[in-house]
């Protein structure tokens, strides 16, 4: 009887052994609790509220050189009026110009928010990635992104090279 038993608790540890252990994080929740990163949202508001003054001032500006053309356009001359019109032109180019290279996909709000957001979540990835070594979790989750995304994966569930043998060619030579 206690070598039934034995075997019994034998299987069912074996099977819980087996099992992936998961769990999540709301990173935003996370982040709402560090004062840095209060601190760096607030400077990137400030830059980014300045900016926007600006472009803001720059449109304007060709708002009021257009509406002066127009007033004057009946007294100017061919030759006045194509260099007042080339004026507002250039004008709008440079105001175009600095709100792209303030607000573009690499303009100087993104540059200033990964240069002060990206350590501080490098910083989260590392306790999470932690708290996961220390618990024994196989993967974590993060509940506040929009397509929830796993963001702590243990290498041993990794399969990529085995895909790549098994599609005949040999891990580790990627061609760039």
């Amino acid at each position: 009887m206690k070598k039934i038993l034995f075997i019994a608790f034998l299987l069912c540890t074996s099977f819980g052994a087996f099992a992936q252990k998961f769990a999540y994080v709301d990173t935003e929740y996370i982040l709402k609790h560090l004062p840095e990163y209060k601190s760096a949202l607030s400077q990137l508001e400030v830059a980014s509220k300045q900016w926007q003054q600006q472009v803001d001032q720059n449109f304007s500006e060709i708002d009021r050189m257009y509406k002066a053309y127009q007033a004057d356009q009946v007294l100017l001359t061919d030759d006045m009026r194509k260099r007042r019109e080339n004026e507002i032109i250039e004008k709008e180019k440079q105001a175009k110009e600095f709100q792209r290279l303030k607000f573009g996909p690499d303009g100087d709000l993104f540059q200033s928010r990964v240069k002060l957001i990206k350590p501080i979540q490098d910083k989260v990835a590392e306790a999470i990635k932690q708290i996961a070594k220390a618990k024994y979790l196989d993967f974590i989750f993060d509940k506040s992104s929009e397509a929830t995304m796993m963001i702590y994966a243990s290498s041993s569930y990794d399969v990529s090279n085995d895909i790549i043998v098994k599609l005949g060619y040999k891990p580790g030579t990627a061609n760039n």
